[in-house]
């Protein structure tokens, strides 16, 4: 192998918060694209107490990229280890760690560094990737303190929910109908306006006009990844106001008498935004009700019009 010059940065940051609780919020990578903005998808591909591997997505300078990573996990040392297993050019190698180390007062340091090499140590790629981490690293912190500095429990901000229906239809035909949102407008009667375009293959932009049940409406923009014919994952980088953060996937499979199409949901909540949502005295609580009833409807809706343009197809036998 050729010699590569190795590259170290470091990104701290210290917040009011225990540093369990901000451990167990890294430790969870099924969580971060609701809670870190640049996170985009994960799939977790292998876990145990002591170790996973996960295919990530996620916006670096501007572009949506994916690699495969195992991380290590040091509970008692407050200690997690991740290594790129195979990077993406022009990045050669990546690793590095997160520290969370217990101040005085219930306050925690949170270290985040890395290590790289960059391919043909290219002054020019060492200046783009450092300029990567330097943008996404205290993006990650800020958002970890904002979560932890809430006043809430990381489990009532931070949760997931699924809706699963049985649908006529081919798998490959409902995958179609959520692919191609650029027809939503006029198939899906909560949706008002569609803007998508695909800069990449399988990777899809997607901003719309949408009415909740309650008949509030919200302009959102999504990156989508798209997989063969089997999920689509979201993640929403202008959320409505309620939310810090909002990611999803829609998994497709063919079953005895229909197609299976699971829906899930992973959100933040702003807890700022409750009163100005949803009124005085609003409560935690009320904002997961609402969130749990409004995005499930629109969920079910646009599974609803899935399955009937599946059954569509299949009446009239398109292949």
């Amino acid at each position: 192998m050729p010699f590569r010059q190795q590259h170290y940065t470091e990104h701290t940051l210290t917040v009011n918060a225990p540093a369990r609780s901000l451990y167990g919020l890294v430790a969870d990578v099924t969580r971060w694209p609701a809670v870190f903005e640049p996170s985009v998808h994960v799939d977790l591909l292998e876990h145990d107490e002591y170790s996973e591997r996960f295919e990530i997505w996620a916006v670096v300078n501007g572009e949506v990229g994916s690699w495969v990573s195992h991380r290590t996990f040091d509970a008692d040392a407050l200690r997690i280890t991740f290594q790129q297993e195979r990077s993406r050019a022009p990045i050669a190698s990546m690793g590095g760690e997160w520290l969370f180390r217990e101040l005085d007062g219930g306050r925690t340091e949170i270290v985040l560094r890395h290590d790289f090499t960059a391919v043909d140590d290219d002054p020019g790629t060492v200046r783009w990737i450092n300029e990567a981490l330097d943008r996404n690293s205290p993006e990650e912190l800020a958002a970890l303190g904002r979560i932890a500095e809430s006043g809430h429990a990381v489990d009532e901000l931070v949760f997931s929910f699924t809706d699963t229906a049985e649908l006529p239809g081919s798998a490959a035909d409902a995958y179609d109908f959520v692919y191609h949102a650029d027809h939503w407008a006029e198939r899906l009667p909560h949706v008002s306006r569609v803007r998508l375009s695909e800069p990449s293959p399988g990777v899809q932009d997607l901003e719309m006009d949408t009415v909740t049940s309650d008949g509030s409406a919200h302009t959102t923009r999504s990156i989508r990844v798209c997989r063969g014919q089997e999920w689509i994952a979201y993640k929403q980088r202008v959320a409505p106001r309620l939310l810090l953060g909002h990611s999803g996937r829609w998994n497709f499979a063919d079953g005895r008498e229909g197609t299976m199409v699971t829906a899930t949901h992973t959100v933040a909540i702003n807890p700022a935004a409750i009163t100005e949502v949803l009124g005085e005295g609003s409560t935690l609580a009320d904002a997961r009700a609402y969130l749990r009833d409004a995005l499930g409807r629109n969920s079910l809706a646009t599974l609803t019009h899935a399955g009937e343009y599946a059954a569509a197809r299949l009446t009239v036998g398109v292949d």
